[in-house]
C-alpha cells in the first residue's frame, strides 16, 4: 500500500535532518557546553575563522567540540592568512589536538588578501594541507550567487577546487551560503551534479533567530530576501518583531529533493527519494548557521524531528 503524501513528506524531512552539521565561533564555547547534551553525539561542528578572534580561540573551540563528543571542522579563511607560516601554525596546532582531519576552506571577507592566498583554491593548491593530516576539505557553494563574483567564475572555481582536491587524494564536501528559498538551491544542486560534483552538499540553513537578524545577515551575504522568498520561508515583511525557524524551508527542500527531476550527465539516476538520501550523484544534508544560538538550534532540531517521527 502506498504511503500517504504526508507520511512520505515527513520521511523525507527526517532523512534530510540526519547527520546535520552546526556552526560556532571561537566565542561560542560556553554555548556549546550549555547545549552539548542536546546535540547528537558525533555531530560535525564547524568553527569559524573570524577576524576578531585569534589562534588560541579557534583552537580552543575545536578542542571543546572534540572533547565533548563532536567532530570539529575548523575553518581556514584564505585572505586572512598573513603567511604560509601562519597556515602551518594553525594546522599544526589542530593536528596536535587531533582536529586537523577535516577543515573548511573559504576565501573570507577581506577584499585584499592579507598574505599570499588570493582565494580558497590557492590554499588547496599549496600542497600544505596533507602535511598536517588533512583528509577532507570543505568548500563554499553559492546557490543565489555572490555579490562580488559572477556566476561563471563561481562555477569554474568550484570545478577547479574539486579537481585540485581529487588530484591530491583529498575528499571534498560543500557547504552553501544559507538560503530562504528552495528553488535556487535545488537548481544549483542539479547544476553541480550535472557538472560532475558528486561530493556531499550541505545546504546552509538559518537556525531559529529573530526575523530582523535573519534578514540583516541575508543582505550582508547577498542572499535574496524579497517578499516572495520570505513568504515561502514562512514570515511576513509586515511583522518583523518575532522569531522564525526553518521548519517550512526544511520541509519544502526535503520534498523537492525527494521528487524526481533530471538525470546526471553520465546516465545517473533521477533523484531516488527520501529512502536513498541521495541527489543525482551524491548525498545532500543540512548545515545550520546558529547565529550564536547553539542551544536554540539544537532544541529546534529535536522538536522538528519529534513532530515528524
Amino acid at each position: 500500500m502506498a504511503r500517504s503524501a504526508s507520511t512520505a513528506n515527513r520521511a523525507a524531512s527526517l532523512e534530510l535532518m540526519e547527520d546535520f552539521s552546526l556552526e560556532m565561533t571561537g566565542k561560542d564555547v560556553p554555548g556549546l557546553l550549555e547545549a552539548k547534551d542536546r546535540i547528537p553525539a558525533g555531530t560535525r561542528i564547524n568553527v569559524t575563522f573570524l577576524g576578531n578572534e585569534d589562534l588560541e580561540m579557534r583552537v580552543a573551540a575545536a578542542k571543546a567540540a572534540l572533547e565533548n563528543g563532536f567532530v570539529p571542522v575548523p575553518h581556514v579563511s584564505a585572505r586572512r592568512l598573513k603567511s604560509q607560516g601562519q597556515l602551518e601554525e594553525f594546522l599544526g596546532r589542530l593536528q596536535e589536538i587531533g582536529a586537523s582531519e577535516r577543515i573548511f576552506v573559504i576565501g573570507g571577507d577581506p577584499v585584499t588578501p592579507e598574505g599570499p592566498y588570493q582565494d580558497s583554491h590557492a590554499v588547496i593548491a599549496s600542497g600544505v594541507l596533507q602535511n598536517f593530516g588533512v583528509r577532507e576539505v570543505g568548500v563554499g557553494g553559492y546557490p543565489e550567487g555572490h555579490p562580488d563574483i559572477t556566476h561563471d567564475l563561481l562555477e569554474g572555481a568550484l570545478l577547479d577546487k574539486a579537481a585540485a582536491l581529487r588530484d591530491q587524494g583529498l575528499k571534498m564536501f560543500v557547504i552553501t551560503q544559507f538560503a530562504f528559498d528552495t528553488d535556487p538551491v535545488t537548481a544549483w544542486i542539479d547544476a553541480a551534479r550535472a557538472n560532475g560534483i558528486d561530493a556531499m552538499i550541505r545546504v546552509g540553513t538559518p537556525g531559529p533567530a529573530g526575523i530582523k537578524r535573519l534578514l540583516n545577515f541575508a543582505r550582508r551575504f547577498g542572499v535574496g530576501a524579497n517578499a516572495m522568498i520570505v513568504k515561502k520561508y514562512g514570515f511576513s515583511l509586515t511583522n518583523l518583531m518575532g522569531d522564525a525557524g526553518p521548519d517550512r524551508f526544511v520541509d519544502d527542500l526535503a520534498a523537492a529533493l525527494a521528487s524526481p527531476r533530471s538525470a546526471g550527465p553520465a546516465g545517473g539516476d533521477a533523484l531516488a527519494g527520501p529512502a536513498a538520501g541521495e541527489g543525482i550523484a551524491g548525498r545532500v544534508g543540512l548545515h545550520f548557521y546558529t547565529f550564536g544560538g547553539l542551544a536554540a538550534t539544537a532544541d529546534w532540531a529535536r522538536a522538528f524531528v519529534a513532530e515528524r517521527s
